[in-house]
């Protein structure tokens, strides 16, 4: 019972959030922030329409909770009846008093386990459902959302906040509820068992609770204190692992483990102090709770041996006040976790709240069908969210006809990558139009846009699934031949098969079983079996030594083929087979043309040509 009551003051746990920075400062600021919204539980009741979905759920956990709480209080009853009445007329009730406790305390067991199922049950449910409305609205923001907000953060909204309400929904509210209607049932009994007992009782409590503030408020500080100290620590560990080959080739392994232990120290420092307070407050709840209950039962066993309680009464007195002193310290407890969660709420609705950008219009405008293969930006203008004085595009106009290959060429940072960004709708122009077979992007659904594009991004991503499911992730319809047909166009076939499982073969976190030039190969073949009309391939051959950028140059050369290409390269090999090479700087289109054409300019192309493809 002792460690109930100051279990609550030392409810914060020391779970890091994934992906946390590593700025002690910036980890505090944020624990500081999320304390300010905790205080207010009214987020909360955003899990009302979650919960309401399931009435029927929530009536038979209501239900029972009322008959477990109930079949709690009554074993006080029939263990009075028990002592009281089992020993008169030589023992001859006894058996039978015994077998109503024992049957009180069967339905106690049936209707706790009852309640448990029901309870639980509804709670995960709800849980379910926001768990999968969370993450269909994560996926349904835009870039530039991910831009202000990182993405370890989201991450720790959906696992480590969602586990916060979880244990809410599951544990806290059922427990919270039985020991509140504990307590207000074992009051108005312990009146009626004894009207001074329990006023002796009463006057104890204020002065349990007082301890329980003064030194509960500190610890609980402490506490926290504790807990930012050491998220800090976990997070820059987490980045440290995370970048481990970084950390290893610059030597600094050292250094990193002296950070992180200062950091840890820090937080053994402050923990230390809190372990004393508690330790000092502990030993004043025993003082006080054990010196009461002693003053209270010397008073009972006066007014047993006195003739004015029996000893039955006395036992259920004593029954009822170890429920009510448990149940008090209980509910501090349950107290706790509601705040705990009603932060991590205010932090989910913020997600839930958040509107995407990019969306589709009301009555979005079909695409025609089949599809034409034509892409046109006309006089576009374009700034990224947070860098309003550096234009990414001005004034960039391009059109590019079906089945024709057009390749970007130009310095780094003269907007080459932001045209694909455009095109795929991850963000809109601030002027101009960007146009998908004839149909303004912002004028149809976002998804039937993208899907007239196959995309092969430099950076090359994958998932920690098989082979096969990294290239069906393209088309997930795709047949097992068309899978392995991809593969093999990509030049990826050979090293697929020879991994243990082949195809089902699990990549690894973001595939880092597989070379850079493997995992290119690999998003090529995603891309191929997606059989778009319209493909875009941000240096899709970077990663690739000059063998293998061959064979897959070939590959893509047959896709080309029969598809609408944009190509944003800068080796030779790719330049000189598109139809039109477009010489962009500072956003705007500077030269256009073939390569004979462009390398007898003498513009920028042919210093390009010069610096990095050596051609003269």
């Amino acid at each position: 019972m002792t460690e109930t009551f100051a279990a609550q003051t030392d409810s914060a746990d020391l779970r890091a959030r994934p992906g946390a920075g590593a700025q002690l400062s910036e980890q505090i600021s944020e624990a500081a922030a999320r304390r300010t919204k905790s205080r207010d539980v009214r987020p909360l009741l955003r899990l009302v329409p979650y919960a309401l979905r399931h009435k029927g759920q929530l009536v038979m956990a209501s239900l029972w909770l009322l008959a477990s709480t109930a079949a709690s209080l009554g074993l006080t009853a029939t263990a009075r009846g028990a002592i009281d009445n089992g020993f008169k007329d030589g023992g001859s009730q006894l058996n039978l008093w015994f077998l109503v406790l024992g049957a009180n305390a069967l339905f106690l067991g049936l209707a706790t386990a009852i309640r448990y199922f029901y309870v639980t049950k509804s709670g995960e449910r709800v849980i379910a459902d926001l768990r999968k409305g969370l993450f269909e609205r994560i996926l349904t923001l835009d870039p530039s959302f991910y831009a202000k907000m990182r993405t370890g953060e989201v991450l720790s909204r959906l696992t480590t906040d969602i586990a916060l309400i979880e244990t809410l929904m599951t544990t806290s509210v059922s427990y919270a509820i039985r020991n509140a209607l504990t307590l207000v049932g074992g009051t108005i009994l312990l009146f009626i068992v004894s009207p001074k007992l329990t006023a002796f009782v009463l006057l104890i409590v204020p002065v349990l609770i007082v301890p329980l503030f003064v030194f509960g408020r500190t610890v609980r500080k402490l506490t926290v204190r504790s807990q930012d100290r050491f998220a800090g620590a976990v997070g820059f560990a987490g980045e440290s692992v995370d970048a481990i080959e970084t950390v290893q080739a610059f030597g600094r392994e050292a250094s990193s483990i002296a950070r992180f232990g200062q950091a840890v120290e820090e937080a053994f420092g402050v923990s230390l102090i809190r372990m004393r307070a508690r330790a000092l407050m502990t030993a004043l709840i025993i003082i006080v709770m054990f010196g009461g209950v002693t003053l209270v039962l010397w008073l009972g066993a006066q007014d047993v041996i006195a003739g004015r309680m029996s000893t039955g009464a006395l036992l259920q007195f004593v029954l009822l006040s170890v429920f009510s002193a448990a149940a008090v310290g209980a509910l501090g407890e349950s107290w706790g976790d509601v705040q705990k969660a009603a932060g991590a709420m205010e932090r989910i609705d913020e997600l839930m709240r958040s509107q995407a950008a990019i969306a589709a219009p009301p009555v979005p405008v079909t695409l025609p069908e089949p599809p034409v293969g034509q892409v046109s930006m006309t006089d576009v203008g374009f700034t990224y969210p947070g860098r309003p004085d550096l234009p990414a595009l001005r004034g960039f106009s391009l059109t590019v006809r079906p089945g024709e290959t057009v390749a970007l060429v130009g310095p780094s940072g003269a907007g080459k990558s932001t045209v694909f960004r455009l095109l795929l709708r991850f963000y809109d122009p601030q002027s101009g139009v960007v146009s998908v077979d004839g149909v303004d992007v912002r004028d149809a659904d976002p998804v039937a846009v993208r899907n007239r594009f196959a995309w092969v991004s430099q950076e090359a991503p994958l998932f920690s699934g098989s082979a096969n499911e990294n290239i069906r992730f393209g088309r997930d319809t795709a047949s097992d031949a068309e899978v392995r047909e991809a593969a093999r166009e990509a030049q990826a076939l050979t090293f697929v098969e020879a991994l243990p499982e082949g195809f089902d073969t699990p990549l690894g976190e973001r595939g880092k079983s597989l070379s850079g030039g493997q995992r290119q190969r690999m998003a090529i073949a995603r891309a191929l079996v997606r059989d778009a009309p319209i493909l875009l391939l941000d240096e899709a051959t970077s990663a690739l030594d000059a063998e293998s950028e061959q064979l897959v140059q070939m590959a893509l050369d047959q896709a080309m083929e029969t598809r609408t290409t944009i190509v944003i390269a800068h080796r030779l090999a790719t330049v000189l087979r598109a139809d039109r090479i477009v010489v962009m700087e500072d956003g705007r289109v500077v030269e256009e043309g073939t390569h004979a054409s462009l390398i007898t300019q003498g513009g920028l192309y042919a210093r390009l040509a010069d610096l990095q493809f050596r051609v003269t």
